[in-house]
């Protein structure tokens, strides 16, 4: 039989045939030096804790849903006092008795047994049965989350523009301020005279001034002590004054006088010792905040306003 038009082979088709999904192509040398490099790789990698952590928890999870296997030793005494499998232990005819053994729960933790029931018990006696919160306190939503984190955000935004508010005060009012002359007698201590002086300070930057002196005394402090690690107490120097005596810790330093003035400006929001800043710049020295710029006249062409927000 002449084979039909279909069967012979078309040799004027473009159409390009599909390779055998058996045939595969043999492996090039360089290829088999990538493939055993990748399995020496792997069989040299260490695997890290974690990993080794999830394989010992799969493995236990794996070992205790694994029934007791028929040729271990307790299977057998068991079967030899009448266990089957399947069938619960103890007397015949409970039907209240267990089929299967009680579940492991692995503590991970390291502390005591009792930690979590006696924190679970301090979390309900917190919270309601309703999940409300005893007392003036009340769940806090996600809302009131959000809306609190930016208060406290704005707020420290305004404290840090407070500060630099004081430190361009003090470039503006010079270190006369601090270090001049003042209503101090000879009588008077060094550490009186730096308070008289401090207090002579506008209130509206005298924190900076306390700030630095609180820091310095912590450094001097420090560094009388570790020149105090080589001093023997007994020692006893004629030529030593007050001050030697408190750095040594043989006399107590007078404790810093309070500054009421300070405190109550400190107790203010820090929007509102920003606004009384800002204020004495363009009052007293032409001086706005937000342009970083002194004027010439006390008009200030050019500013927009008082607020931040009228500069842009």
């Amino acid at each position: 039989m002449a084979p039909s038009a279909e069967d012979e082979d078309d040799y004027m088709s473009m159409a390009i045939p599909e390779p055998s999904s058996t045939f595969s192509q043999p492996e090039t040398s360089v290829q088999r030096r990538a493939r055993k490099k990748r399995e020496a790789e792997a069989r040299a990698r260490q695997p890290s804790k974690a990993e080794l952590a999830r394989q010992a928890d799969l493995a236990r999870d794996e070992a205790l849903n694994t029934s007791l296997p028929t040729t271990s030793k307790g299977y057998q005494m068991m079967a030899k006092l009448g266990f089957k499998a399947g069938s619960a232990l103890g007397k015949e005819g409970n039907q209240h008795a267990r089929t299967e053994p009680l579940g492991v729960m692995v503590k991970e933790g390291r502390c005591g047994v009792g930690m979590e029931g006696e924190k679970k018990r301090k979390i309900r006696e917190e919270v309601g049965d309703e999940g409300r919160v005893d007392g003036d306190k009340k769940r806090e939503t996600e809302g009131e989350f959000r809306d609190r984190q930016g208060r406290e955000r704005e707020e420290k935004r305004l404290e840090g523009m407070c500060w630099g508010a004081m430190k361009v005060l003090e470039g503006l009012e010079g270190q006369d301020a601090v270090t001049g002359e003042g209503p101090c007698t000879d009588g008077d201590t060094i550490e009186n005279k730096t308070t008289k002086r401090t207090q002579r300070v506008n209130v509206l930057w005298r924190g900076l001034v306390r700030d630095r002196q609180f820091k310095e005394r912590e450094r001097r402090m420090r560094y009388d002590l570790h020149q105090s690690l080589s001093r023997n107490a007994a020692y006893d120097d004629p030529d030593e004054d007050r001050q030697d005596r408190q750095a040594w810790g043989d006399e107590e330093e007078e404790v810093e006088e309070e500054d009421p003035e300070l405190e109550e400006l400190n107790a203010l929001e820090p929007a509102e010792r920003l606004r009384r800043m800002i204020e004495y710049l363009r009052e007293k020295w032409r001086y706005c905040f937000w342009c970083k710029f002194q004027y010439p006249d006390q008009e200030m062409d050019g500013c927009p306003g008082l607020t931040e927000d009228e500069h842009g």
